[in-house]
């Protein structure tokens, strides 16, 4: 019973809840990125490049070999494909560059709500009798009803 109940209170932990809660948002973030990149700016970029595409590029370690009379593949090709590995660091670099990005115009904001903050004259309450001035007004009226 002990086990279950540490791991309870581990598992319900706020800390633990939001980190939950950031890497599946970091999942979905990463697909969004993903998506941008492989639909938007690579063939941006392969237009630039005169059509080329990153994820074609390969080295051909040994090619494919098929059976002349079936024409079915005896041997699958066996290659680096190098150009993915370019793919994946490209996806890295923007989603990298995206979450930077968010995280410094989060900060940023931040700073400037805690300048204003800081900033805002503080609000003085009217001040009151203090407690000697009450004694000495109680003291009076006790005076006067006699």
């Amino acid at each position: 019973m002990g086990f279950l109940k540490d791991f309870k209170a581990f598992a319900l932990k706020g800390n633990v809840i939001d980190m939950a809660v950031g890497v599946v948002i970091g999942g979905a973030f990463g697909k969004i990125v993903t998506s941008i990149v492989n639909d938007v700016i690579m063939p941006l970029v392969s237009v630039m490049t005169g059509g080329v595409n990153f994820t074609d590029w390969k080295w051909v370690l040994s090619p494919e070999v098929v059976d002349e009379v079936t024409q079915e593949v005896a041997k699958a090709e066996v290659a680096l494909t190098y150009g993915n590995l370019i793919q994946n660091v490209v996806d890295f670099l923007l989603i990298a560059l995206s979450i930077f990005v968010v995280i410094r115009v989060a900060t940023k904001a931040g700073e400037k709500l805690r300048k204003k903050e800081e900033e805002a004259p503080a609000v003085e309450e009217p001040k009151g009798p203090t407690q000697e001035e009450l004694l000495t007004e109680i003291r009076d009226l006790l005076k006067a009803s006699k």
